[in-house]
């Protein structure tokens, strides 16, 4: 691309050297960096671009973009400075790959628990319905058939642009994104032009990084910013009704609002709600017709996802709702969400992604109407991360018969000072506290009687363990499976 034409996407800057005359690609890893592109300086977390840039242009760099007059020889490489090569970034991606986002129906799902599930849901009945899909979110992204995985829910700015133009290279015209407070807050989709913004819920979580309820609530809100204020286009936000940020995201949304809820006179209700072993039932109230419904997903929040996603797929209205209704039905528990471990053995084994006090609520709540003897609850949460949500876990973990704490992630803390931050919230004696993820697991099971029921939670489907800033290979599902099996003797 043309050096000038893209650079013309920054008011603001200052150009030392003389510029190349074009530009071939984009990179913000100096590792990655080849001929003839531009390498932009990103200040990290852990990591500081300016501190490469001698890299990048070792590996071809024609053009450095950083916040300060860096020590560069500028006779074959030029230097533009900026006040922020974040904001920056993502207005020169959009720029080179000609705004993307434009020519997608791009779904944003936001909120504290439930992402991944809605995201799920609502790529299910897009692609059954015939559409090809992109999805990106916890578990990584899927463009058609093709994986990616992504170290986090929501990529960078980079990644963001260069995934959604691949989607619209492949033909792909539905993209179904989860959105973080996190990437909200670092900018990560400045640029992304969203179609439909749907809020799951707002409770206790990452206060380690927005530091009080309301500066996370307003972040997640920042969403309702990517809608634009172009009333040409249909575009909705859909929230939950019975939530208590409701009213506050209703006013910040700068278009029509659908709402979902159980306890609330929403536009999209549900009542009658039962849960069986196997999935829940309940009754679907909408604007034009009542549905019964009878889902292999387990639990009143699975209701309130299959809602969100139901609403969402409704205010697209590319899909009548029978089929929506229909293709709901059909799916089976999202990996690591309430998902019940196929075992030949007297007891039941559920793996779960909760983290936080409320979705430990939530998934012991589920369990209880088909409870037959002791509930285990395997509880985790990580290190060098919100440290107040731990005793209000330890609280609601406290709803089981026996409880275990330990660790997801410990990363650079202590594990034992992590358990007894969890302690702390526990209202039985029931409990013992075992700082080895692994050990914790076959703790569960070997303590469990026919009849029990085990929820290992804090983890899901993730693969690994995060000790120390490496990743170390790590399945619950693995581990529960290999020990179950050798104390009830089946083969996995």
């Amino acid at each position: 691309m043309n050096t000038y034409e893209l650079l013309d996407c920054l008011k603001m800057k200052e150009i030392h050297g003389n510029l190349p005359d074009k530009i071939d690609a984009l990179y913000d890893d100096s590792r990655k960096v080849d001929k003839n592109s531009l390498f932009i300086c990103i200040r990290g977390y852990t990591v500081d671009g300016h501190d490469y840039y001698s890299e990048a242009i070792n590996n071809g760099a024609t053009l450095i973009i950083a916040e300060e007059k860096l020590d560069i020889g500028l006779n074959h490489v030029a230097l533009v400075v900026v006040k922020d090569t974040s904001k920056a970034l993502s207005l020169l991606a959009c720029k080179f790959y000609d705004y993307p986002s434009r020519n997608l129906n791009i779904y944003g799902i936001t909120g504290t628990n439930g992402k991944t599930t809605v995201a799920s849901l609502i790529n299910h009945v897009l692609k059954s319905s015939g559409y090809e899909t992109a999805l990106a979110g916890t578990n990584g992204s899927v463009l058609v058939d093709e994986y990616n995985s992504s170290p986090n829910t929501t990529c960078d700015a980079l990644t963001n642009q260069q995934m959604i133009k691949k989607a619209c290279d492949l033909g792909i015209r539905n993209m179904v994104m989860e959105v973080s407070s996190h990437g909200l807050a670092q900018g990560r989709l400045w640029g992304v032009e969203f179609d439909i913004v749907t809020f799951t819920n707002l409770t206790q979580d990452h206060l380690d990084y927005h530091d009080t309820m309301h500066d996370y609530g307003y972040i997640k809100g920042l969403l309702f910013a990517h809608l634009g204020t172009d009333l040409t286009k249909e575009k909705y936000v859909i929230l939950n009704k019975d939530d208590a940020w409701f009213q506050t995201y209703a006013v910040m949304a700068p278009v029509e609002v659908i709402s979902y809820g159980i306890h609330s006179d929403a536009h999209f209700k549900a009542e009658n709600i039962t849960t069986h072993e196997h999935g829940t039932n309940f009754t679907l109230l909408t604007p034009h017709k009542t549905f019964e419904l009878n889902m292999h997903l387990l639990g009143e929040f699975n209701v309130y996802n299959a809602l969100a996603a139901i609403t969402s797929l409704y205010a697209k209205g590319e899909i009548s709702l029978e089929s929506i209704v229909e293709y709901i039905q059909e799916i089976k528990p999202v990996s690591g969400r309430m998902e019940k471990v196929k075992i030949d053995s007297p007891i039941s084994i559920y793996l779960d992604y909760a983290h936080t006090p409320d979705a430990i609520e939530k998934a012991i709540k589920t369990v209880l109407p088909f409870k037959k003897n002791k509930l285990i609850f395997v509880a985790g949460t990580g290190g060098d991360r919100d440290e107040l949500k731990r005793p209000l876990m330890g609280e609601k973990a406290s709803a089981a018969d026996f409880v275990i704490l330990t660790v997801n992630d410990p990363r650079f803390e202590d594990p034992v000072s992590i358990l007894y931050d969890m302690e702390k919230g526990m209202r039985h004696h029931n409990y013992t506290m075992i700082p080895d993820r692994k050990e914790a697991i076959h703790q569960a099971i070997d303590i469990s009687e026919p009849g029990d029921i085990v929820i290992i939670a804090g983890k899901g489907q993730e693969d690994y363990q995060i000790i120390g800033n490496k990743k170390q290979p790590h399945s619950d599902m693995k581990i529960a499976l290999e020990k179950c099996s050798f104390k009830y003797n089946f083969k996995v």
